[in-house]
């Protein structure tokens, strides 16, 4: 999140909550919970889902320092949180109370309009996350999920792009949507193409190029493809 036009935005949030420890396995807020803060992370991971009707839980956001969280709940009456926002490992979180920050909004254009281009952001990245899902498959779900995640976690070396977080198969079928079957079958035929290794759940892409071009990639700026 943070880049030229955010990071005073930061800092204003900073200052302006609460500061929380929240443990790895814990849940800072869960779907449907009612709302009265929303979350500036300053350090660890924690993971945004929703679950559909079927009860299949679907991965949105891969969230970490200085990502906003439980933003959705502004200017709403009687809030409720609409995602689960699951700690994946121990984190500290500074909660802003959504009353005070609504006012603090009004009073100060420039809160105002730093807020309002950081949700504008938010937006633009969630509308081409569907729109891979929808219009590109499973294959391409998970094709653009690969490389939303090397441009978030992604460490350039000799081989490949590194991932530097552990994701299991299972993980992945929930950022895309699907079943963790498909998923082991796709990476499988992308180890024999050679497009990726896997090793103790650490992905290696070999050959980016080839996950852009089959998906048609429009070269979006990191900024909007990522994961977070």
């Amino acid at each position: 999140m943070e880049n030229q036009h955010t990071s005073e935005l930061i800092e204003l949030l900073q200052k302006a909550g609460r500061t929380i420890d929240v443990k790895k396995g814990s849940f800072l807020f869960r779907e449907g919970q009612s709302a009265s803060e929303m979350f500036l992370i300053l350090s660890g991971k924690i993971q945004i889902s929703k679950m559909n009707a079927e009860g299949q839980e679907l991965y949105l956001r891969l969230c970490s320092a200085n990502e906003i969280v439980g933003e959705l709940t502004l200017y709403t009456e009687d809030p409720k949180y609409i995602f689960n926002a699951k700690v994946l490992v121990d984190s500290t979180v500074a909660a802003i109370n959504l009353t005070s920050l609504e006012s603090a909004l009004f009073q100060n254009s420039q809160l105002a309009y730093l807020f309002l281009k950081w949700m504008n952001d938010h937006f633009r990245r969630t509308i081409t996350k569907f729109r891979d899902l929808v219009l590109f498959g499973k294959k391409g779900a998970l094709y653009s999920t690969l490389i939303r995640l090397s441009n978030s976690y992604g460490i350039e070396k000799d081989d490949g792009i590194h991932i530097s977080v552990a994701l299991t198969n299972q993980d992945l079928a929930n950022f895309c949507g699907t079943a963790r079957e498909i998923v082991s079958r796709l990476l499988a035929d992308l180890k024999k193409k050679g497009v990726i290794s896997i090793d103790q759940k650490m992905i290696i892409i070999h050959n980016i190029e080839y996950l852009r071009r089959e998906n048609d990639c429009e070269n979006c700026p990191i900024s909007i493809c990522n994961i977070d």
